[in-house]
């Protein structure tokens, strides 16, 4: 049988978060995962040449994954909900399954948060602030495709922070705290008004940077 490099990653990955809560996201935790996961522990650099930043971004891919695949099960039910109501309800199914692997992100963002993480991390956040704005139906590909994604940026990382400390039932306060940042971010545009053109003239020289982003993403 043909060697499954994508299926690799996915079973390498998911056998490494046994670990990585404990071990952190290292080179040692990956070959530790693959053999976990029935394979020689040499394949860990085979299909995570990058090591363990490139392992934890193929972790954030497959969440966002499993983010669509939730949205797509739920149908007519997302398809009804306003925008705001359909970002809101994107995060929480971004997040929610990675209950149980709070530390595993914990130590993941660590790492991302080293200066050799930062590309990744960028790269990361917009992937997933990208299929959210997609799966709310968001087609812009004008000035409003950089803000809406760079405000979502900043809503779904606050978020990811505080609900990595929330002790509440069913994280209800993350959840309320989601809410309370859309609101303002919705209320945002509104404000904004007249100065539209000045900050397109002034983001402009920005979109190559993210759509290098998007793309390597």
């Amino acid at each position: 049988m043909a060697f499954d490099r994508d299926l690799a990653r996915d079973r390498i990955v998911e056998a490494a978060l046994a670990h990585a809560p404990f071990d952190g996201w290292t080179a040692a935790t990956l070959a530790q995962a693959a053999q976990d996961a029935g394979y020689d522990p040499a394949t860990a650099l085979r299909v995570f040449p990058g090591g363990p930043l490139a392992a934890i971004a193929h972790w954030a891919a497959m969440a966002d994954r499993a983010m669509l695949a939730a949205i797509e099960a739920e149908g007519a039910a997302f398809q009804s909900l306003k925008v705001r109501e359909k970002i809101a309800r994107a995060i929480r199914l971004r997040l929610t399954p990675l209950a149980a692997h709070r530390e595993a992100v914990r130590r993941a963002l660590a790492v991302l948060a080293l200066p050799q993480g930062l590309p990744v991390s960028l790269r990361t956040v917009w992937a997933t602030v990208d299929a959210v704005w997609y799966a709310a139906g968001d087609r812009a590909t004008d000035f409003n495709h950089y803000t809406k994604r760079g405000l979502a940026a900043g809503v779904y990382s606050a978020t990811l922070l505080h609900w990595l400390e929330d002790k509440s039932e069913g994280q209800a306060d993350t959840w309320a705290f989601l809410d309370r940042r859309i609101a303002n971010v919705m209320a945002l545009p509104k404000a904004m008004g007249g100065a539209k053109a000045k900050l397109e003239a002034v983001a402009s020289p920005l979109k190559p940077f993210f759509a290098k982003f998007k793309r390597a993403g």
